[in-house]
């Protein structure tokens, strides 16, 4: 009988031993550097939200000679992360941002055009984008991106739809890149289009993409333009909800329609992201949170979603894009006139 010697491994020498996956801590540390940058950004230029530098500075991190190697490398998982759950944990708390008694607040034929403005810039850039033959989940991304609240939404759809990360990245440059443009070209239009200091707040809110965005293109006008540009913008938000359980439903149908194996993973109707953001919308009409609560909230909130910009904006290859830079950017612009004009027709319906 042989006798195997036990301090002879039996896995053959010619087999390398596997290297350990990069952790999530280098991207992690990726992205809080980036949000600090893009917090610096912010208070040397006050105009430039942190929100639209922390994607910008994700862009230029992924392409740095010396920094692109570490960010595409070793950085890779953690920013990922930070792109994925951290988005996540911010649209939570963004919920604290918004009551219900601010949404009856603005009456109802308010209420009604801003939804009117969501549908036909949602539906419209959709058919648009497949019209002009976007790959993959663009177009849906695109059009979450310009009818609800920019970089945030596509976030939270991209979780339910399983979307390519490019796609998504792309989706979140395009509406980054027109809603930092509107900063600079909507006070150029307020009194050339006749539009009053309420008026004009109300037209931003209802046509510029992200929170951050608003505000600084609002504040232009004055307190009482930001103020009614800040409570329509909300009031977008929280038809994010909706839409994401929609696409929900609608990826399952697509799915059982494809023959797909039952035991595969099904998206949640309502994830459970959305259902925390509802829950946070509630605890803020409650009244229960001192202002104090809620001013914590609202920083912990922007750095987080900061964060997970800086990590999508990472992710963001601009050779693909140049490829298919026509048609994205006419799908931009297209998008763009259309929520401008419709929402520019709702606010002198109704003001």
């Amino acid at each position: 009988m042989a006798v195997v010697d036990s301090r002879t491994s039996t896995r053959p020498a010619s087999v390398p031993r596997a290297k350990a996956a990069p952790g999530k801590l280098p991207g992690l540390a990726m992205a809080a550097a980036g949000v600090a940058l893009a917090w610096g950004t912010h208070r040397l230029v006050p105009a430039v939200p942190m929100l639209t530098a922390a994607v910008v500075l994700g862009i230029a991190a992924a392409h740095l000679p010396g920094v692109r190697t570490r960010v595409r490398g070793v950085g890779k998982p953690g920013l990922t992360l930070a792109g994925k759950r951290l988005m996540r944990v911010g649209i939570v708390l963004l919920g604290l941002k918004l009551s219900l008694d601010d949404v009856l607040g603005l009456g109802w034929a308010t209420v009604a055009m801003v939804v009117a403005v969501v549908a036909a810039t949602f539906f419209g850039t959709l058919w648009l984008g497949r019209r002009l033959g976007l790959r993959g989940d663009q177009p849906l991304l695109i059009a979450t991106g310009y009818s609800i609240c920019g970089a945030s939404a596509i976030g939270a759809v991209s979780e339910v739809s399983g979307s390519d990360e490019e796609d998504v990245a792309t989706s979140v440059a395009l509406v980054t890149l027109c809603g930092t443009l509107a900063i600079a070209v909507l006070p150029l239009l307020h009194h050339p289009l006749g539009l009053g200091d309420v008026a004009f707040g109300r037209w931003v809110g209802a046509s510029v993409h992200d929170v951050g965005q608003v505000v600084a293109t609002a504040q232009t006008a004055g307190p009482a333009a930001l103020g009614e540009a800040v409570l329509v913008k909300l009031m977008r938000v929280a038809l994010l909800a909706p839409l994401v359980a929609a696409v929900a439903m609608a990826v399952r149908q697509r799915r059982a329609a494809a023959g797909a194996p039952a035991e595969g993973k099904r998206p949640a109707l309502v994830p459970l992201f959305v259902l925390g953001f509802l829950a946070m919308v509630a605890l803020r009409t409650t009244g229960w949170l001192p202002g104090g609560a809620l001013d914590a909230a609202a920083h912990t909130q922007e750095l987080l979603l900061a964060a997970a910009l800086f990590g999508l904006g990472s992710a963001v290859h601009l050779p693909s894009l140049v490829r298919t830079g026509g048609r994205v950017a006419a799908l931009g612009l297209c998008s763009w006139v259309v929520v401008a004009g419709v929402s520019y027709g709702g606010v002198l319906l109704t003001t």
